[in-house]
């Protein structure tokens, strides 16, 4: 059952700037130590599918050399994780759609001889077996396999995929990013919804893509064109993805798409806790990343505060010093002085939190520094003013009130 993995990775992610000013959606850094792309990777990696082509497009160069020096694979023959950066081998523009991306490099997968393909997308955080699903995909015989999951039609409408099955969970019905999104007939106020994650038949794929790039009319998306053409003929089918097994964790269907701020920052939120909703401390399902060379966080006191952590996840090279830190996340080397503190707030590295400064529910991007004294997220009236004051620096508040602070800034340094 040979099967070769093509990871989308081209995406601008507009919806998460300013993280995405400098870097592409899925080079974004997550959860202290990662980036969003390690998610998939990990995937991939733990359902022993090693064949993996990740095709990049927009501000990809940090995202290039994240998987340069984190994802090398050597030592085993046909193994690989290679990127494919958008070559224009086709055409003189940029990839049209999701399709087109994977049309513009079939000769690559053609060299694989698969026999299936799996198309993934690279921003969303979650744990999946690729290989149970492509064992369903095989065993239905189905020429394409969609991954989906529940969820409610509130949250879905505009976003996603929505899809309907009949009893044998064959694709009856799709519909893409609908305002009103169908319901599940047992399941009044839910819908099933495309997690953007397909398993075709490789020859099935090959020919419904050059099919696809002969209508002039069609946008060149999977969700858009070759799901809506591929279901009525019949052989199109639904993994459920809440009935996956990871070993080492129960009752666990976790999916999150981190496409905007407020998700971003509730999905840190959910790393968090006694029993938190998506666990990274799994010894049997590791999450691999680059680490750089770091010695371990540095906890101490000072002649007038003792450091207080809770609820928190705390990177290599980071130093506390008397400060206090609860329900947030810190990335490598970041540093809370004297008199500090850090509350429901994502610093995703390198970042100084001045002495006696204090912040809440803020992303601090690379390189951000608080000045001494300097508050922040505690007082809307005020960070309105700030938003005012720097209407140049791209500072944003979200539509939940989280404050996002672009990469390098230095706040509160008159």
């Amino acid at each position: 059952m040979a099967a070769l993995a093509m990871i989308l990775a081209g995406g601008e992610g507009t919806r998460l700037m300013p993280l995405t000013s400098c870097r592409s959606k899925p080079a974004v850094p997550f959860g202290g130590s990662y980036r969003l792309i390690d998610f998939v990777l990990n995937n991939f990696v733990n359902s022993g599918i090693i064949k993996i082509f990740v095709i990049t497009q927009y501000k990809s160069q940090s995202l290039l050399m994240h998987l340069k020096k984190g994802w090398q694979v050597s030592g085993i023959y046909g193994a690989f994780i290679d990127s494919l950066p958008a070559q224009m081998r086709v055409s003189k523009e940029w990839y049209q759609g999701t399709a087109d991306a994977i049309y513009q490099n079939l000769t690559f997968i053609k060299e694989q001889f698969p026999d299936h393909v799996c198309i993934f997308g690279s921003d969303h955080i979650y744990k999946m077996n690729v290989r149970d699903m492509l064992t369903y995909h095989k065993n239905i015989g189905a020429d394409l396999t969609v991954a989906a999951i529940r969820m409610k039609s509130s949250d879905c409408a505009g976003k996603f995929g929505v899809i309907e099955v009949d009893e044998n969970n064959k694709m009856i019905g799709f519909e893409e990013k609908p305002a009103h999104p169908k319901e599940l007939p047992n399941e009044p106020g839910y819908s099933l919804v495309s997690m953007g994650n397909y398993i075709f038949k490789a020859d099935v794929l090959c020919n419904e893509l050059v099919e696809d790039e002969k209508d002039k009319n069609s946008s060149h998306d999977f969700g858009k064109d070759i799901i809506p053409k591929m279901f009525p003929k019949g052989n199109v089918y639904v993994y459920d993805f809440s009935e996956i097994e990871i070993e080492g964790e129960k009752d666990f269907a976790y999916w999150r798409d981190v496409g905007s701020i407020d998700s971003y920052w509730e999905a840190h939120m959910d790393l968090l806790g006694n029993k938190p909703k998506f666990n990274l401390q799994n010894p049997k399902w590791p999450l691999h990343t680059f680490y750089p060379p770091l010695p371990p966080a540095d906890f101490t006191d000072t002649d007038d505060n003792e450091s207080h952590v809770s609820m928190s996840l705390i990177s290599a090279g980071c130093k506390i010093n008397g400060a206090t830190i609860n329900k947030s996340v810190l990335g490598f080397r970041c540093t809370a002085g004297d008199g500090a503190m850090v509350e429901g707030s994502v610093l995703i590295g390198d970042n100084i939190i001045g002495k006696g400064a204090k912040i809440k529910n803020v992303i601090l991007d690379r390189h951000v520094e608080i000045a001494p004294g300097f508050e922040i997220g505690y007082d809307r009236e005020k960070d309105q003013k700030l938003l005012e004051k720097e209407k140049n620096s791209m500072i944003t508040i979200s539509k939940n009130g989280i404050i996002v602070v672009p990469k390098g800034m230095r706040l509160g340094f008159d």
